[in-house]
């Protein structure tokens, strides 16, 4: 009876685990990071991302010349720091989204916002029907254009989350096959 309850346990944990692992993460201005320096443009990087419930962004940025500011919609078009919904001041800040809809975030450090150090973040459900190509975007004025690859670096695109769902599944099996050998 142990021996089942211990493998109800691990299972448990696996399932819990598994769930954990689906989110993506999202370095904010791949290398250049949270900056009001370089000319990142926020807007540009984040309209290149699908965000998901469960994903994380991660802001890295030097804590000493900047912080980000989760705020309401009109703070964030007016660079409105004053009533932040949140304040992160770490210089490595991992948020974790938990609601669909749009999230804003800005630097409320005086000018930087105005500069375009700001974010906004649309968070949507997961598609499971892939995009006919996932490479083609349309702007806003009707054109099309399209994307190509970017170079491989860390958090510079998510893990699909079928591979992790693959990878979570054959641990799985290696794990139960451990306690059942035949």
């Amino acid at each position: 009876m142990a021996f089942f309850v211990k493998n109800v346990v691990a299972f448990l944990l696996m399932t819990t685990l598994f769930g954990v692992s689906l989110g993506a993460v999202y370095r904010v201005g791949d290398s250049a990071g949270w900056t009001a320096m370089g000319n990142v443009d926020y807007e540009k990087w984040a309209s290149t991302k699908n965000f998901h419930v469960g994903d994380v962004i991660v802001f890295n940025y030097n804590d000493q010349f900047h912080d980000v500011k989760e705020v309401a919609l009109q703070d964030f078009q007016s660079c409105n720091a004053a009533s932040p919904m949140a304040t992160y001041t770490t210089g490595s800040d991992s948020i974790t989204l938990k609601n669909l809809g749009h999230h804003y975030f800005l630097c409320g450090v005086p000018g930087h916002c105005e500069a375009g150090q700001k974010l906004d973040i649309m968070v949507t459900p997961v598609s499971l029907r892939p995009s006919a190509n996932p490479n083609h975007v349309s702007s806003p004025s009707g054109s099309s254009s399209t994307l190509t690859a970017p170079a491989l670096s860390i958090n510079s695109a998510p893990i699909s989350p079928i591979f992790q769902a693959l990878v979570a599944f054959v641990s799985l099996v290696i794990f139960v096959t451990s306690y059942f050998p035949y």
